[in-house]
């Protein structure tokens, strides 16, 4: 006798009936115990250009979850105890996060608490079903913007060749392109990275639904990645090429509209074509294999005490994270700029230059003067305590702020440790610009040094307190960085400066 299957929706089983509504219950409460953290992605997803592909991630997870309902209504859900080592280490993740002030690892550590109570609450086998979806939740996360230095060198390695092909008499130093029509910024904003994030999100959804041999997932993967950095760097020759025939401003209005609206669209279909002849999945064919999946071993739990271990573990990393972020050191209630030997304090003129430290609880800046006619500026920055939107290392923290008329040139080499820039302004004026930090017995030029010191100061205790002490110089005629170097020999070493302006000395 000829059976006929007929698909049994998963709502069918009695077992789903328990379990999706705990699991939209438990998901709630995340969301809410982390309402804080939602409200930043929703607003990254919402404002940011470069993030702005996150908005359709989750009409994706669940059109991919409805792909999988034939299949997943032949499994039955239960809860499983491991699942809860996922939103135990998503809780980890964020509560470093949380002490470090790294937005990037609270965001990660929500997502993975998610995740996890899915594994937790439905169970090895249905989350073996859903193993892409669950994946693929992680682009939910803003991430990838340290792609951008390696992006815009890559971008100027492009660009430059093809300029000089073009017959076009460029010259390049740092980021900035120079044509006798002007100069051209290879900004962060036009390395391509948002196109590369938003490529990798697209091109590991286009791997999953259009291919099964690994091999072929990875090559279109790599295609998908390669692609967006090669056009990027012809659109860029192409913007500078038209400013040299026709006008700076005519190409790079041009250059906005096309690249938002137009040339994303026409690569990723390129990409797409590309791929095309070597898809060689069936589009009847089932998205797992429910035989294999109904065949894992699995021990089941009590659903009940299940959801009550996934919200006990969330609340108390948060509770925990609430105690750490609560650590601050008092300040004196007014500090001054130190008296240096052999330098004056003289009046501020030429071109403004005002570091950006938002939310800092003492911030003073001041001009020095030498009997060479060498003049330094110096900035000092200071926290009690450091958090969401005041810290010393974050998105336009620093010399250098979003938006900014100052444009980043190059890192150069440290002095005496601080972590050193050279940047420009219209006239043109160059500055070089050196930063230290000091954090805890710390003092450091490297933004990755202050996280881990901060995280280490709000997970285990002492001085809470972070400097930031910079020093600029002026490119006019005297060498910037001669001139750092000597203001530091003269004032002494930058922990007692920094331990000073906190009221540690």
């Amino acid at each position: 006798m000829n059976g006929i299957a007929i698909d049994r929706p998963v709502t069918a089983d009695p077992a789903w009936w328990r379990s999706l509504p705990a699991l939209g219950g438990v998901w709630a409460a995340l969301l809410a115990i982390f309402h804080r953290d939602v409200g930043d992605m929703a607003d990254i997803w919402w404002h940011s250009t470069t993030y702005g592909h996150c908005l359709f991630i989750p009409p994706i997870i669940g059109w991919l979850v409805w792909q999988r309902r034939r299949e997943l209504a032949q499994v039955r859900p239960a809860a499983w105890w491991p699942g809860l080592a996922i939103v135990a280490a998503g809780g980890a993740v964020w509560l470093v996060g949380q002490a470090a002030a790294v937005a990037l690892f609270r965001h990660a550590g929500l997502v993975a608490m998610l995740q996890g109570a899915v594994v937790t609450l439905l169970g090895a086998r249905v989350a073996r079903g859903l193993a892409f979806p669950l994946a693929y939740m992680a682009f939910l996360v803003p991430f990838g913007d340290f792609l951008e230095p390696w992006l815009q060198a890559a971008t100027v390695s492009l660009t430059m060749p093809i300029l000089h092909a073009l017959g076009v008499p460029a010259a390049v130093d740092g980021v900035l392109i120079t044509i006798p029509d002007g100069y051209f910024e290879v900004a962060e904003a036009c390395s391509g990275s948002k196109f590369v994030i938003a490529m990798v999100a697209y091109g590991a959804l286009v791997a999953n639904v259009c291919y099964v041999a690994w091999t072929r997932r990875a090559a279109f993967m790599a295609l998908a990645l390669v692609v967006p950095v090669l056009a990027n760097g012809v659109r860029a020759a192409g913007t500078i090429y038209a400013a040299h025939l026709t006008s700076v401003a005519a190409a790079t209005g041009f250059d906005h509209i096309v690249y938002g609206w137009v040339f994303f669209a026409l690569t990723m279909a390129a990409v797409l074509a590309i791929g095309w002849r070597w898809f060689d999945r069936d589009p009847d064919a089932p998205w797992f294999d429910v035989a294999r999946v109904r065949a894992m071993p699995m021990r089941g739990a009590d659903a009940t005490l299940a959801a009550a271990a996934v919200l006990a573990v969330a609340v108390g990393f948060a509770g925990w994270g609430w105690i750490v972020d609560r650590r601050v050191q008092p300040l004196p209630a007014r500090i001054e700029l130190p008296v240096v030997p052999g330098w004056q304090r003289i009046a501020v003129d030429g071109e403004p230059w005002v570091p950006n430290y938002p939310g800092a609880d003492h911030f003073l800046i001041g001009r020095y003067g030498d009997a060479q006619g060498r003049s330094v500026d110096m900035v000092v920055a200071v926290y009690g305590s450091q958090g969401e939107g005041h810290e010393l290392v974050g998105f336009g923290t620093g010399a250098i702020r979003e938006n900014d008329r100052w444009v980043r040139i190059a890192d150069t080499a440290p002095i005496a440790g601080g972590a050193t820039l050279r940047m420009a302004a219209p006239g043109p004026v160059e500055r070089e610009v050196a930063t230290w930090y000091r954090i805890g017995s710390i003092t450091t030029g490297s933004a990755d040094r202050v996280k881990l010191e901060t995280l280490k100061a709000k997970l285990l205790g002492g001085p809470q307190r972070g400097v930031a002490v910079l020093l600029s110089a002026r490119r006019d005629g005297h060498d910037p960085r001669r001139a750092i170097a000597d203001f530091v020999a003269a004032a002494g070493p930058i922990d007692r400066i920094a331990d000073r302006a906190a009221g540690m000395r």
